[in-house]
């Protein structure tokens, strides 16, 4: 599942609201939706990231701190304090930069089985996805089906994405987080985490913009 920079957006806008666009349908046998808008929103993926935010809570909190920790140490890098770091800084500084590389592969090791356990749920939703897809087309007799991205302009009932969305959330209202010992995903999984990570990060920041434009428009005007 490939995605570019404007269909990001475009699912970062999606998954910031709670309110599903009203159903669409196709238009004359052609339709489109986006495979990574329907992963991101499913109930199921949904349900399971909670399910793994609080099973490995401590975990999440310990690299939250590694983090920070790392960040704190990369600053005290920056002796001339212009944002960057020159080779010179880091060779002055050894045993700070020991310190970050093994903070580093300490937040590595705790994230691993957080990621695995994103990766099997996704899975899952990807093995029964073709299923969803094909039930819309079939219910719908589209004949062809067009990623978002390819298209300039279409009416709103073009896309059918929130149809094929319905249609998996009833098929696989929630999945497994418990990967069985030894799985390992397979390399499209890796690529749509990839991507509904950064559709995450982004429909966060979304949030958090808004929320600091509502808290400037509120604040008393000085006079």
């Amino acid at each position: 599942m490939n995605i570019s920079t404007k269909m990001l957006l475009g699912l970062a806008a999606a998954a910031s609201t709670a309110v599903a666009a009203p159903a669409a349908a196709q238009v004359n046998g052609i339709a489109t939706s986006s495979p990574e808008a329907i992963i991101v929103r499913s109930a199921a993926r949904i349900a399971a990231y909670s399910t793994i935010d609080q099973t490995y809570a401590t975990q999440i909190q310990q690299i939250r701190t590694l983090r920070q920790e790392i960040n704190t140490l990369q600053q005290s890098l920056d002796t001339n304090k212009d944002g960057q770091l020159t080779e010179q800084e880091v060779q002055a500084n050894p045993g700070v930069v020991t310190q970050i590389q093994q903070k580093d592969e300490q937040a590595s090791q705790l994230t691993q089985p957080i990621a695995l356990a994103q990766y099997y749920a996704i899975e899952q939703l990807i093995n029964d996805y073709p299923n969803a897809q094909n039930q819309v087309l079939q219910q719908k007799k589209i004949q062809v089906l067009i990623a978002p991205d390819a298209i300039q302009f279409a009416p709103e009932t073009f896309n059918v994405t929130n149809d094929i969305l319905k249609v998996l959330d009833t098929r696989l209202p929630t999945v497994s987080t418990t990967p069985p010992a030894g799985w390992q995903p397979r390399r499209e999984t890796v690529q749509t985490h990839q991507t509904v990570q950064q559709v995450l990060v982004a429909a966060a920041q979304q949030q958090a913009a808004a929320a600091q434009q509502q808290q400037q428009q509120q604040a008393p005007q000085g006079r």
